[in-house]
């Protein structure tokens, strides 16, 4: 699905391509694909590096063209492994063409165009509007954080109470989207530093790059906090784990060595040797009562060691 943007004192559609227009290209069909390669004659080697959900945040430039590949997040199905992740946000220009690619729907893109339609102001040209993609992406990581820190504390509750394998599997889980959030983000600090050096940065520009360092620096420095958390927890589960299971593992041994003694006893006198019993009433009854006394004991000695 293509969308074409009229960038001028505002943001509104319009029918066709015009110069200096953005052309906003969101889950391509082969129309939408013919078209860039045919009538803006986009490289279509551009057009596969962004389709690649493994491609880094890096630039390109190649005969005039200049393709800026961009990590944002985004949100798979709720069973989805990895919950949260980041995936490639292609921006392509070249004189007076301005693209956006994307191979999937996001809340970024849409929010993005909401708000700079209540903004009214439009863009001042193609590299304010990349570096107010680069502000969204990381506001939107942030806002992507507090999601995943609110799935942390409910998982954290879940197991005060029971020690589960899905809450425990579901912050598995939330670890490895802070590790691909983290490596996204790094990836776009490292992006932006290269483009102010790469791109016409009038004035106006450089504040939106001060605000845009702070945000991904807040998003970084929250990212890494949450997965440190997030490892301290686990390691703090894994060990109440552990415990729980030395506790039982000694209480069954426990039992064992008590259960032992009265086997012992029984096999003693069981044995078909002359021990001075066998024809006495009350032989049964004492090797009974030595059987219990024995396991009293034992009993009493193992729950005085708090091993019950």
């Amino acid at each position: 699905m293509r969308t074409f943007w009229n960038t001028n004192h505002g943001l509104r559609t319009i029918d066709q391509w015009e110069p200096n227009c953005w052309v906003q290209v969101t889950c391509p069909s082969q129309d939408d694909i013919d078209f860039l390669q045919n009538e803006l004659h986009v490289p279509d080697y551009y057009i596969s590096d962004i389709a690649d959900t493994d491609e880094r945040a890096r630039y390109d430039i190649d005969e005039g063209w200049i393709l800026i590949i961009l990590r944002i997040p985004y949100v798979k199905e709720v069973r989805s492994r990895t919950p949260y992740t980041t995936i490639p946000l292609g921006i392509i220009l070249k004189g007076d063409v301005c693209i956006t690619l994307c191979n999937f729907e996001t809340n970024m893109m849409i929010d993005f165009v909401t708000y700079q339609q209540k903004r009214g102001l439009g863009f001042t040209d193609s590299v304010d509007m990349v570096f107010r993609l680069f502000l969204s992406s990381a506001v939107w990581y942030l806002k992507r954080l507090k999601q995943i820190s609110a799935r942390i504390d409910q998982a954290k509750q879940n197991l005060d109470h029971n020690v589960d394998n899905v809450d425990l599997i579901a912050l598995s889980r939330l670890q490895d989207s802070l590790t691909y959030f983290v490596t996204s983000i790094r990836g776009n600090e490292n992006l932006l530093s290269k483009l102010k050096f790469k791109l016409p940065v009038d004035e106006l520009d450089a504040d939106m790059i001060e605000d845009v360092n702070i945000e991904m620096s807040q998003a970084r420095e929250t990212t890494n906090i949450y997965s440190n958390i997030l490892e301290s927890t686990m390691e703090t589960y894994a060990s109440i784990i552990n415990n729980n299971m030395s506790k039982v593992m000694k209480m069954l041994t426990s039992i064992s060595i008590m259960m032992m003694f009265p086997t012992l006893i029984a096999s003693l006198f069981g044995m078909n040797l002359i021990n001075g019993m066998e024809t006495w009433a009350w032989g049964f009854p004492i090797a009974l009562l030595i059987s219990v006394g024995v396991t009293a004991v034992f009993f009493w000695y193992f729950k005085r060691k708090s091993w019950f």
